[in-house]
């Protein structure tokens, strides 16, 4: 059983938009919820962190402005708002969920290590 599942990837031209989504399974027990994309050949790069709990939003300098991460608790859902998509953007998408002490250990950074990951989901931007 997966406990979280992304979807809503895709191909778009560059300056289009997509909305991803993450299903966390009901029972998950996490305070702790990112956002992460690694493109073939690169590291894994964090891009947006939520501590679902007081709602402290972090985004990479390199999606600031563009892409915003929001969450509908009541269906468990997870969504990053991705616009004016650059061909940088192409990656695999990956939600990440984790229980944490408190709100400044929820990040991107490495100081949270991130215990559950979905299958990931493709994003292309084309020029």
């Amino acid at each position: 059983q997966m406990n979280l599942v992304e979807s809503g990837g895709g191909s778009v031209q560059a300056g289009g938009s997509l909305r991803l989504s993450c299903v966390a399974s009901a029972d998950m027990i996490r305070n702790c919820m990112a956002w992460f994309r690694q493109a073939p050949g690169t590291e894994r790069e964090g891009v947006a962190s939520i501590y679902t709990r007081g709602g402290s939003i972090y985004y990479a300098d390199s999606v600031k402005g563009r892409f915003t991460m929001y969450q509908d608790n009541a269906k468990n859902i997870l969504y990053l708002q991705m616009n004016s998509l650059k061909p940088e953007d192409t990656a695999m998408y990956y939600c990440a969920a984790d229980w944490v002490a408190d709100g400044s250990r929820c990040h991107v950074d490495g100081r949270t290590h991130f215990s559950d990951w979905g299958q990931g989901t493709q994003v292309t931007v084309s020029s």
